[in-house]
């Protein structure tokens, strides 16, 4: 991954299991959410490739990539909901510009939606009206608003307080079991890491590489990498680790 000739990270090898919480690690700067860009085909790598199923997403024509895409759904760090739009109006945008259903159909998918993130009863509510963890509740229900199998989320955590952040990682436990939907969390928050990855990579701002992969439980037991083990143990949470 590079911006012109400065090489933001390099030798990146990783499968993500399909219906799998899988965790983009690493110290601020390194590289996560470049990544995150890179997976959902925002950014082309300067070198390599983003496979689906084994497929090139590269060396598909434009509509199988665009096909392929409508088969994600994406969870920004602040949510990104249109200010102007109540949420029911919110998630209703991509079926809209995506599906062919009746607006009877349309309106009973957006409650539904909202109702499985539990925002029931608060679909004529505008953004400006409801808390940031609800903000992002929201945004989540319109991620999945295609019923994508697979979901990105980057720093999902970021800006909420420990409850309802802890709230959303046991939404996002709750969706991967439930819908069977793959999920890849760019994150740099212990809590979040332990209670929801099944795998994860870390990335490394100063080698800028991939240093490990593998369940971070396992790996703060295991990996005898003090770069990795330096960044899973920091600050007070490293006390509260069961190894």
């Amino acid at each position: 991954m590079a911006y012109g000739s400065y090489v933001v990270m390099k030798d990146i090898n990783a499968n993500v299991k399909s219906g799998s919480v899988f965790v983009i690690m690493g110290t601020s700067g390194s590289g996560k959410s470049t990544l995150l860009r890179h997976m959902l085909g925002l950014q082309r790598p300067a070198q390599g490739d983003v496979l689906y199923d084994g497929r090139s997403f590269w060396g598909m024509e434009d509509e199988a990539r665009r096909a392929q895409l409508r088969n994600c759904g994406v969870l920004f760090q602040s949510g990104a909901l249109w200010s102007s739009m109540t949420l029911a109006e919110n998630v209703a945008l991509p079926l809209i510009e995506y599906s062919e259903w009746s607006s009877a159909d349309l309106k009973e998918i957006v409650r539904l939606k909202l109702a499985l993130v539990g925002l029931n009863g608060f679909e004529d509510y505008y953004p400006s009206e409801i808390s940031g963890g609800m903000r992002k509740r929201a945004g989540l229900a319109r991620a999945m608003a295609l019923d994508p199998e697979i979901l990105f989320f980057d720093e999902p955590s970021a800006g909420l307080d420990p409850i309802s952040s802890r709230n959303l990682d046991r939404l996002i436990l709750e969706l991967r079991d439930s819908l069977g939907a793959t999920i890849v969390v760019v994150t740099h928050e212990l809590a979040s890491i332990f209670m929801i990855a099944d795998d994860s990579i870390f990335l490394d701002a100063d080698t800028r590489t991939m240093r490990a992969q593998g369940n971070p439980n396992e790996l703060l037991k295991y990996s005898p990498d003090p770069k990795l083990r330096s960044f899973l143990t920091r600050g007070e949470f490293s006390a509260n680790v069961k190894t």
